[in-house]
């Protein structure tokens, strides 16, 4: 049995050694919604609205376009999480062949469902700026009915932060982000002024943009997912310094009473909770759950 087992490692090392010493080309993209080209409104991004169907159909499309770029580049295998509300809007048999889909909620990581250390890189397509952000369309922090603001260590982050955290927490660079203009300006500010931007839309205000050609869109989606991956390996890791100190604050104070019961979690004020860790990924899922339960008061 021992010489089984020396003979297959044997195999795996040969087959490591003439792929060159690299792990194969695998890209991670969390899609959202808000940031697609063509939605300015909430309704567009809910199930049974008029123009549901129309934003789901622009959601993939998007999402193609950084795959085509991919593969051009080289990349070997692509896992898409659908990661917007329900995470059931990109219909399945719209998405680009080659890459392999994650639907559907609850998920452990929600957004970030399926990222582990085996990814080169990672992608954020149609995401939206942080709560509070001037001229973005439909910003918000996670939960837009419950979640004023979060911060890890002092510093407020947007969704692109604290998933990008956890892309770190991987040991994987964010290399990509599509999105409004100002939520393109956020990712640079934050995840650092390396990561390939693309603005498919001007925010006019929360429920109106100016927006792209499609055409134009869906060629610089493609252009700039090909140029973040040849540039990679120049793209900083975002990583934030243990201990890792969360505040959640929410838009009311009932909010605030449920998550204040949990073991760890301490209530500040009326509307803010928080709690201290040393493991980023447990403090990831925790804040999860706090704004679950505030959500549901």
């Amino acid at each position: 049995m021992k010489r089984i087992c020396l003979f297959f490692i044997m195999i795996a090392a040969i087959s490591f050694l003439q792929a060159g010493g690299k792990k194969p080309l695998k890209v991670f993209i969390s899609v959202d919604m808000e940031g697609i080209w063509g939605v300015v409104h909430s309704e567009q991004t809910m199930p049974g609205s008029r123009d549901y169907d129309l934003a789901r159909k622009w959601m993939a499309q998007d999402v193609n376009a950084v795959i085509e770029g991919l593969l051009e580049a080289g990349v070997e295998e692509i896992v898409v999480n659908d990661s917007h509300g329900g995470m059931r809007n990109i219909i399945a048999d719209e998405l680009h062949p080659k890459a392999s889909l994650i639907s559907g909620t609850p998920k452990p990581l929600s957004m970030m469902q399926g990222i582990d250390n085996s990814f080169s890189a990672c992608i954020f397509v149609g995401y939206h700026a942080r709560a509070g952000t001037a001229s973005a369309v439909l910003d918000h922090t996670i939960s837009g009915s419950s979640v004023r603001a979060v911060r890890v260590n002092g510093l407020e982050l947007p969704e692109l932060g604290l998933n990008g955290a956890l892309a770190g927490y991987f040991n994987i660079p964010v290399i990509m982000l599509s999105g409004d203009e100002e939520t393109c300006s956020q990712a640079k500010s934050i995840l650092g002024s390396g990561i390939v931007t693309t603005a498919v839309k001007q925010g006019v205000g929360r429920y109106a943009a100016r927006l792209l050609p499609v055409a134009e869109a869906r060629k610089r989606l493609k252009e700039g997912a090909r140029e973040a991956l040849l540039k990679k390996d120049k793209i900083s890791i975002f990583k934030l310094n243990p201990p890792f100190h969360f505040e959640l604050e929410f838009l009311n104070s009932s909010q605030a009473e449920m998550p204040s019961l949990v073991p760890q979690v301490r209530r500040v004020d009326a509307r803010k909770v928080t709690f201290s860790t040393t493991d980023y990924l447990e403090g990831f899922r925790l804040l999860r759950v706090l704004i679950a339960l505030g959500a549901g008061s």
